[in-house]
């Protein structure tokens, strides 16, 4: 009987045409941009409304403001900005049964600390788009955007100790910062990368929360001159002690050891490797369309 009913249910719903209703979508940008700049996250969400009809995007902003929110992105605490966007999701009623996540650059990142450490509501897939998820921006060879003054002043204070307590707390860049030739200093005072990366022990709960994401895609800009090394989008990284060669993530310590459930996601095909050519964030709005939109439907 149950079974009967079910199939009315089923059958009455595509007479009505009822359609389930799309999965929501959180965007996060990357280092000196904010939410709603039209030229990048307007301009991503506007595509993702038009292609997918009904869908809620929210374009996550840090602060009061489109200033704050930029200047955030440099100097706000990582570890309070994924605090203040873990409550901003957990107090949208439009996000309750789920949602996908978008990350862009140090966005990408950032949105992996959510799914690890904000289980509620919870992540369903997470795409990071040039995300830096074994560190970099080692030697921060390009600014982005409008901002070389203040990328001027980054490279003062990292080149002064990028892990000294007071560049730790309070420049975000210097927290997912990790030199391969200083790879004890990265371990001991990283308080944000090596601790969502699990270098300094085993958080089960980060581990738990980010294997039960349904497809964690990481997209790798083939010609990019931002992130140091480029592999790093692929969670692979140099190999310790120099600057040259680099491992991929299936040959690094944190998959054969599975400190994150990485290679237990990959066995199970929960993990997406996809390359684009062209520089750091520069894609077609055709790439986007046939490549990123179809993990969103």
């Amino acid at each position: 009987m149950a079974a009967l009913r079910a199939a009315v249910l089923v059958l009455l719903g595509l007479r009505l045409g009822c359609a389930a209703a799309a999965v929501p979508l959180v965007i996060w940008h990357g280092m000196g941009d904010s939410c709603c700049n039209p030229r990048s996250m307007g301009y991503i969400k506007k595509i993702v409304e038009n292609k997918i009809p009904g869908i809620y995007v929210l374009s996550l902003r840090i602060g009061n403001n489109l200033i704050e929110d930029m200047e955030n992105s440099f100097f706000m605490n990582a570890n309070d900005q994924v605090r203040d966007v873990c409550g901003q999701l957990a107090n949208d009623p439009h996000l309750k049964g789920g949602y996908n996540a978008m990350g862009f650059s140090q966005g990408g990142q950032f949105l992996r600390a959510v799914a690890q450490r904000c289980p509620s509501p919870p992540m369903l897939n997470l795409i990071s788009i040039g995300g830096q998820h074994q560190g970099s921006v080692y030697g921060f060879p390009r600014c982005p955007g409008e901002s070389s003054h203040i990328c001027d002043w980054i490279r003062k204070m990292l080149d002064l100790g990028a892990y000294t307590q007071a560049v730790q707390e309070h420049l975000v860049q210097a927290e997912y910062w990790h030199d391969p030739l200083k790879e004890e200093d990265y371990r001991k005072n990283s308080i944000f990368l090596a601790d969502i990366n699990q270098e300094r022990g085993i958080n089960e709960t980060y581990k738990k929360n980010l294997m039960a994401l349904k497809k964690f895609v990481m997209v790798k800009f083939l010609n990019d001159t931002m992130v140091d090394p480029p592999i790093s989008e692929w969670f692979g990284f140099y190999k310790s002690g120099q600057a040259k060669e680099t491992v991929p993530l299936r040959k690094t310590s944190l998959y054969t050891e599975d400190r994150l459930g990485l290679q237990e996601m990959d066995k199970a095909g929960k993990l997406v490797f996809l390359g684009v050519k062209g520089d750091h964030l520069q894609f077609s709005e055709e790439w986007f369309d046939t490549t990123v939109l179809p993990f969103l439907q």
